[in-house]
C-alpha cells in the first residue's frame, strides 16, 4: 500500500493527482490539507485530482478527509475532483450533503457535452 499523501506533479494544464491510500489517521489530514494546498500553489491548474480508489471502506472518516481537503483547496482558490470513487463512498457523500466534483461526470448546472438547448424563434437571448 501507498502511504496517503503520495503525488505525482504535471503541468499547469493537467491537474495534480494526489492518491488516498488506506484510512488517513486523525493526526494526517493536516499534512494532506497542506499538500492540496502545495499541489494547487506548484501547479497553477486549479484542481488537484484526489485518487481515492485505495481509500478503505466508505465512512464518516472518509467523509470528514474529503471535506476537510476541499475546504483546503477552496481556500487555496480551487478545488478538488474525485478519480474512482466508491459507489457507497458516493452514496454517503451525497447522503451528508457534500457535493465533490467526480472525474467524468458533469458539474452541476453544466449540459452534457453534446446536448444543445433549443430556442423558439423570436425569444430573447438570455
Amino acid at each position: 500500500m501507498n502511504p496517503p499523501g503520495v503525488y505525482r506533479l504535471v503541468d499547469a494544464v493537467t491537474p495534480a493527482v494526489l492518491v488516498l491510500s488506506g484510512p488517513a489517521a486523525r493526526d494526517e489530514v493536516p499534512g494532506l490539507c497542506d499538500d492540496v494546498r502545495e499541489l494547487l500553489a506548484v501547479t497553477g491548474a486549479g484542481v488537484v485530482v484526489c485518487d481515492v480508489a485505495g481509500l478503505g471502506p466508505p465512512g464518516l472518516a472518509a467523509v470528514d478527509l474529503l471535506a476537510r481537503l476541499e475546504l483546503a483547496a477552496r481556500r487555496a482558490g480551487g478545488r478538488i475532483r474525485l478519480r474512482d470513487p466508491d459507489p457507497a463512498l458516493r452514496s454517503l457523500l451525497r447522503f451528508v450533503g457534500l457535493r465533490l466534483q467526480v472525474e467524468g461526470e458533469t458539474e452541476e448546472r453544466e449540459p452534457a457535452l453534446g446536448v444543445e438547448e433549443e430556442v423558439e424563434p423570436g425569444q430573447p437571448a438570455v
